[in-house]
């Protein structure tokens, strides 16, 4: 505990400070971010160890270890900080700054709200360019019906990677649990890929990628059933997750993806074109698969309303005691 504040309240600071400011542009000029230095001790690593799949065994090792020594040194000097923190007045005004780097809430409503704005104004090279921020697959023959609905699937699937799963690690584990948890789904965005390169160095963080967000890609997506109350659609939104997200190829991304399809009512996945070819998902939901720009407004306005709701969950567990440092 910091001077009597759970991690439940410096939880909910830190969603309302990223959400207000996001991260500052000259900040991340200056000295980068903290996932980007992430990002650089494991290109680091895989420059240095992977084989490239000529030597399975040795890369699926190799990226096991990599990792492993990345969570534990990671883990240990977080929690050093936050102890160290603990002692310090005000201390909790410092863990509530870096838990605030950690929380994506504000710049993935940016992102999604840029291609809704190239999308209403006609703009398809623009939207194609927005939208390629925040997706990994193949932008550049897309056309509008496509890129809407490749957004609000990155809306969903973020909603959990980028915000509901940090908060949820937080309160198990505090500042570790949030800092390991964004080394592990950096992993796995960098490694997690089925390709020559990645097959087997990636395994491992994939895994534990997948363990990690077991929870957390559930939880977002009753978050979503209930948020779709706004739209008057809760239970289709559940009828539809509950049918149809265990068909997605992730054991997770099916969860928020299948509720906002059915709060939607509309038709994500299908198949999706990457570098390394097409990718034939299927399709969750019972609408149109063809999105406008509306659907982006409508998508968002639900975003909106899980995040107020997550808000509040946080708020009841930290009148009730919270969880402490």
């Amino acid at each position: 505990m910091l001077f009597g504040l759970h991690t439940s309240w410096i939880l909910l600071g830190a969603l309302a400070l990223e959400g207000a400011v996001g991260y500052p542009a000259w900040i991340w000029r200056s000295i980068g971010h903290p996932v980007s230095w992430m990002g650089r001790f494991l290109s680091f690593g895989e420059a240095w160890l992977n084989s490239h799949s000529r030597h399975p065994r040795r890369d699926f090792l190799s990226g096991m270890v990599w990792l492993a020594g990345g969570i534990t040194l990671l883990g240990a000097m977080t929690w050093t900080l936050s102890a160290t923190l603990g002692h310090v007045a005000h201390g909790w005004m410092v863990e509530l700054l870096i838990i605030a780097t950690l929380v994506a809430s504000r710049s993935l409503h940016t992102h999604v709200r840029d291609v809704q704005s190239a999308l209403s104004c006609n703009n398809i090279a623009d939207a194609r360019q927005k939208v390629s921020l925040i997706v990994g697959r193949n932008t550049d023959a897309l056309e509008a019906p496509a890129i809407a609905r490749a957004a609000v699937e990155s809306l969903a699937e973020n909603a959990s990677d980028g915000v509901i799963a940090p908060l949820f690690w937080g309160l198990v584990a505090g500042l570790p649990g949030i800092a390991v948890y964004k080394l592990v789904n950096t992993a796995d965005s960098m490694w997690g890929h089925r390709s020559d390169r990645y097959e087997w160095f990636g395994k491992a963080a994939a895994r534990l990628d997948d363990f990690l967000n077991l929870v957390p890609a559930r939880l977002t997506g009753i978050l979503f059933c209930l948020s779709a109350g706004s739209l008057r659609r809760s239970r289709a939104a559940f009828r539809v997750m509950s049918r149809d997200a265990s068909k997605h190829l992730s054991p997770n991304a099916g969860w928020p993806e299948a509720a906002v399809a059915g709060a939607l009512d509309c038709r994500l996945g299908g198949p999706r074109m990457y570098q390394a070819g097409i990718t034939q998902g299927v399709w969750l939901g019972d609408g149109s698969e063809d999105l406008e720009a509306s659907d982006l407004d409508r998508s968002l306005k639900l975003y909106l309303t899980m995040l107020g709701m997550i808000a509040a969950m946080i708020f009841v567990i930290a009148l009730v005691g919270g969880a402490p440092i």
